[in-house]
């Protein structure tokens, strides 16, 4: 959520922001309602203050005996007023809400101008896609002829855009999703969180996902929501709190499942497991003071890209255009891997540094500290999310860029450890 005061100074920096974006500039309506608020507001808190003073000289004329017709008559007015000006603060209050709360974070300097995903600009390639001596095929249709990868069965049990992975396969995703953990807490210092699945509405307001994204969400009959991705969860975990400055940066790594509801791509990547309503993934989720965030979002990035490279498959990191970033982030950083199966780049990870806008939302804050150890008024943390990476994807990725001629699917060698030293998988 952006900070009204700043709207209020900078409303061409708003418009200006929103038109990047491809929206609409909104500012006068705003800062017109904003002077209508402030104006009730303080009407309604003279009038509070007269009503007290009122009461304390009616008290004091009774005491004295004196005639207090005129004070109780004004006292009657101001009473009748305080109600109506009430009302019509909470019908501002809503009004300002319903656009505060869906405005889009202000993009940093450096993101591209663009409408769409074919505006991001690449700005690192890795690796050479290998080149197949036959026709290298998709990864369902590898799944699928090693008995493995079943989707007419899940189908049946939950519908489209499920899958049941047997046997290799699913220690293959089981191995993909040990692997990162390890490397993120090992290597790059992340803590490993196991948490909620389910979450309340607050939740995914303090993540920017409602109000205006509940239909890509699945919500259950008990007013809870599944977690579309565990940056829900794990970013909550600071909601309402001030911390230490000597505390940050705090870094969590979660494995969860996730569930989309996938509501603004239907009939998009309808086959295979590229997108569907359960998946896993390895989130990752930093909480930094401001001045860190930008370094920090680096970092992530890094960590993102370390899982490809021990892997050994080809990728490639953009930034994301303007239209294409999402509400809640100032910059993000897409890894796609290459798919020889599709012949294409496929997003993978997308790493996001979010400023203070989920922050606000959230109320989580630290205390700054100077050099004398004087502390000063809090502040509102940066936090940033990435994919480290999605397991499934993953699956996806090494199925088509490790596929034999034969059929067999050789394990990258980081993962033979985590595979019980399984070195191709081989059908049933």
């Amino acid at each position: 959520m952006l900070d009204l005061k700043w709207i209020r100074e900078n409303p061409d920096k708003l418009d200006e922001n929103l038109k990047k974006r491809g929206a609409e500039p909104c500012s006068p309506k705003i800062i017109a309602l904003d002077k209508q608020h402030r104006q009730c507001q303080t009407e309604l808190q003279d009038l509070q203050n007269q009503r007290n003073a009122l009461a304390k000289a009616i008290g004091q004329a009774k005491q004295q005996g004196q005639n207090a017709d005129a004070q109780v008559a004004e006292a009657a007015t101001i009473k009748e007023r305080i109600p109506v000006l009430e009302s019509e603060l909470q019908v501002l209050d809503n009004e300002l809400s319903l656009i505060l709360e869906v405005l889009p974070n202000i993009l940093e300097d450096e993101v591209p101008l663009g409408s769409n995903e074919h505006d991001n600009k690449v700005v690192l390639s890795w690796g050479t896609p290998k080149s197949f001596d036959f026709t290298p095929q998709r990864h369902d249709e590898i799944g699928t002829k090693l008995g493995l990868m079943d989707f007419e069965s899940a189908a049946k049990i939950s519908g489209s855009r499920f899958v049941i992975l047997k046997g290799a396969l699913a220690l293959l995703e089981r191995a993909l999703g040990n692997f990162m953990l390890d490397l993120h807490v090992q290597k790059f210092g992340y803590q490993e969180v196991s948490p909620p699945y389910l979450v309340q509405d607050r939740a995914l307001f303090g993540t920017g996902q409602l109000p205006k994204f509940g239909e890509d969400l699945f919500r259950t009959t008990s007013d809870h929501w599944l977690i579309p991705t565990a940056e829900v969860s794990l970013t909550n975990m600071v909601r309402e709190q001030i911390m230490e400055e000597s505390i940050l940066p705090q870094r969590f790594v979660a494995h969860t499942p996730c569930f989309r509801s996938e509501a603004g791509a239907a009939g998009k990547d309808t086959r295979g497991m590229i997108r569907q309503h359960q998946f896993h993934k390895v989130e990752l989720v930093s909480i930094t003071h401001p001045d860190h965030s930008v370094d920090e979002h680096k970092r992530m990035v890094n960590a993102a890209e370390e899982v490809l490279k021990l892997l050994e498959i080809p990728h490639r990191i953009i930034i994301l255009c303007s239209g294409d970033t999402g509400i809640q982030s100032r910059k993000t950083y897409d890894i796609e891997v290459w798919l020889p199966g599709e012949g294409l780049y496929r997003e993978i990870s997308s790493c996001s540094n979010c400023g203070d806008y989920q922050a606000r939302r959230m109320m989580a804050r630290f205390r700054p500290t100077d050099k004398d150890g004087k502390k000063s008024n809090p502040q509102y943390v940066h936090t940033l999310n990435g994919s480290g990476i999605a397991v499934g994807r993953a699956l996806v990725a090494v199925l088509e860029n490790y596929q034999e001629k034969d059929g067999t699917v050789k394990i990258p060698q980081v993962l033979i450890p985590y595979m019980n030293g399984l070195e191709r998988i081989k059908a049933l």
